[in-house]
């Protein structure tokens, strides 16, 4: 996707966040997928890590985070539905004032995934697009992931969340995730960590189907790989929700 088409899914997902959370009847209702969060809980988060990625942009230093003064007060002031809306317009100004090429520090210098500006960006995407439907689950009113965010998900999970961890603790696996509604992808699961593959690899001894949205919102755990149709050794994906076990 385009470095503005990524930006444009950051604003969109970010304000379906803050749109389910007004129709809210109260703000401390919890978050089913994240049951220690409040939903004013995940408004704070997203905000707080949309102007901490904010700062990283502005401070183009690929050798590390900025240093805690250039990371400003990223707790919430005044009404915290318009500090999000605050923080996701920083981030927007920082990204458009950047380019997808420029390099930038990233937690995940682990993996094949680029540390660059565009690279931060497209993971802003999920992170907003994950935690809106989070938000619309609370308030009874979940919707799929939209197909522009779904279509790259897992892919961006495995290059920068799997491909952080280091060697996969288990007997080598491979795993095809197949879309009915988009790309799909074969993810190897080997000593040497976990990386996407190509069909020329072998068969795969684990099969995922669902809709893009449900493949990508089960590697994030919020919907059972039980809800998917799983062909081949089932216990693959529950190995790898509890390995990866994001936030």
């Amino acid at each position: 996707m385009e470095f503005s088409g990524l930006l444009t899914l950051i604003d969109e997902r970010s304000a379906a966040l803050r749109d389910a959370v007004a129709a809210a009847a109260v703000s401390d209702a919890r978050v089913p997928g994240c049951p220690d969060w409040t939903l004013a809980d995940l408004v704070e988060h997203l905000g707080a890590v949309q102007r901490f990625w904010a700062a990283v942009v502005r401070a183009g230093d690929p050798t590390g985070p900025p240093p805690r003064d250039a990371l400003g007060d990223r707790s919430p002031s005044g009404d915290l539905l318009t500090w999000s809306a605050e923080s996701t317009a920083l981030l927007l100004a920082a990204l458009r004032s950047s380019s997808s090429e420029q390099p930038a520090w990233a937690w995940w210098g682990a993996s094949s995934a680029p540390l660059t500006v565009g690279a931060i960006a497209r993971h802003q995407v999920q992170e907003a697009a994950v935690h809106a439907r989070d938000a619309q689950e609370t308030i009874g009113k979940p919707e799929p992931l939209p197909l522009a965010v779904a279509a790259d998900g897992v892919a961006e999970f495995v290059q920068v969340g799997v491909g952080s961890l280091g060697a996969w603790p288990h007997p080598p696996a491979r795993v095809l995730f197949d879309a009915a509604d988009g790309p799909s992808h074969i993810l190897d699961l080997t000593p040497a960590g976990g990386r996407l593959d190509s069909a020329e690899g072998g068969a795969p001894l684990t099969v995922v189907r669902g809709s893009a949205s449900d493949l990508v919102l089960a590697l994030y755990g919020r919907v059972p790989f039980d809800d998917l149709s799983i062909t081949g050794d089932g216990e693959v994906p529950a190995r790898l929700r509890a390995w990866s076990n994001p936030d």
